[in-house]
């Protein structure tokens, strides 16, 4: 049976990664880059990138990202980058706008050049682009013909920007490990059409194995503004093995969630991280694991302010039976929700909703009078 996985090209990561991107594409020939990106990013990134590009001799020429993809505003950046002839395209900010940028990309042909600022999903590996309707809704997934070219990843930039969205970025890579051995376990398929890679599941298992190890230590030293070791590594966990994780493992019950909590309106203004990390501690709830499981991934959603409770996720309180029916059937008709091994059924979804946002309150109640383990350490559990 064939199996297939994706890569980028190039991955580039630490401090100081924006200056390497002009000598980069001058190595490769490039004579026309174009940047996409949003107001905040031209003022407060735009110019190291701009300075990177004119050392090696190129123009710097700037399209506006409006700041939400949906059909309209694609259109708006696919004709202004095809104004530019452009023949690679720089797609800087966070997930938005690097999706634009590769719609963009694939509409003229041209390679893409990824240069995250936030780190809230893994969106810059992927050939995924997520298209929203007007209420900035997902509906519609489109697909680069390979992976990006390149991804930098400077982690300067990326401490600079709110916690929350670092954080994030932790809530949606935490569950690729438990979805790559859900599709794996249930035939099911990842992004290329083929059962899930060997080297897939070994890569989202390593995300989780980093994210379990560092991503306290990592979270603060981001409210600190400061780069660490722990960053580094949690940073290339969250971007290049979550991403290449789910893409060739595939996805199930934690990202199909996404579809049940965006239905009901009250919870559904969260980061996509956000709503992922709650989503991953019902799938674990649905899986039946150990205790000492579930407390090593509320311990870390907990420690880096990460939903563990409806409440949390934007609701006034425990949520009505009308609106957990819409959540179960929500997810269970989005085909994520097929790769699950046994089926899920309705009931087993609505009992495991209710189960972990109960699991969330009491441990949140708990927090201080217990402990919980971490790989190799012992981590008593504090605000």
């Amino acid at each position: 049976m064939l199996k297939t996985m994706g890569f980028p090209s190039r991955y580039v990561q630490g401090p100081g990664a924006l200056a390497e991107v002009g000598a980069f594409l001058r190595d490769l020939n490039f004579e026309r880059p174009v940047i996409l990106c949003d107001e905040t990013v031209r003022t407060e990134v735009v110019p190291s990138l701009a300075q990177s590009l004119e050392s090696s001799g190129f123009p710097v020429s700037l399209l506006d990202f409006p700041g939400e993809i949906n059909q309209d505003t694609l259109a708006s950046c696919r004709d202004d980058i095809g104004r530019h002839r452009a023949d690679v395209v720089l797609g800087l900010g966070g997930g938005k706008a690097i999706d634009a940028a590769k719609a963009a990309a694939a509409h003229e042909g041209v390679p893409i050049v990824v240069v995250p600022t936030v780190a809230s999903n893994d969106a810059p590996t992927s050939r995924l682009i997520v298209i929203n309707d007007h209420d900035a809704r997902p509906v519609k997934i489109e697909f680069l013909k390979l992976n990006p070219m390149a991804i930098f990843v400077d982690t300067d930039v990326i401490v600079k920007a709110p916690p929350r969205f670092f954080a994030a970025g932790i809530g949606d890579a935490i569950s690729k490990s438990l979805e790559a051995h859900q599709c794996n376990r249930s035939n099911g398929q990842n992004f290329f059409g083929t059962p899930p890679t060997t080297t897939a599941l070994m890569m989202s298992d390593q995300c989780y194995e980093v994210i379990l190890r560092n991503a306290v230590v990592a979270y603060q030293s981001v409210c600190d503004r400061q780069v660490s070791a722990e960053v580094e590594e949690l940073l290339e966990a969250t971007v290049l093995l979550s991403g290449i994780g789910f893409e060739s493992g595939g996805l199930s019950l934690a990202h199909a969630l996404l579809r049940g909590i965006t239905a009901v309106p009250t919870i559904s203004k969260m980061l996509h991280g956000e709503m992922v990390a709650f989503g991953a501690l019902i799938q674990m709830v649905v899986e039946d694991r150990s205790p000492t499981e579930i407390e090593q991934l509320l311990y870390v959603l907990i420690q880096v302010q990460l939903p563990v409770t409806f409440e949390q996720l934007g609701s006034d309180g425990t949520l009505s039976n009308e609106d957990i029916g819409r959540i179960v059937d929500a997810t269970l008709a989005h085909s994520y929700a097929k790769n699950m091994h046994p089926q899920l059924t309705p009931e087993a979804l609505s009992h495991a909703l209710l189960q972990a946002d109960a699991l969330g309150r009491e441990f949140i109640c708990d927090v201080g009078k217990k402990t919980t383990t971490k790989p190799g350490i012992d981590v008593p559990l504090s605000r």
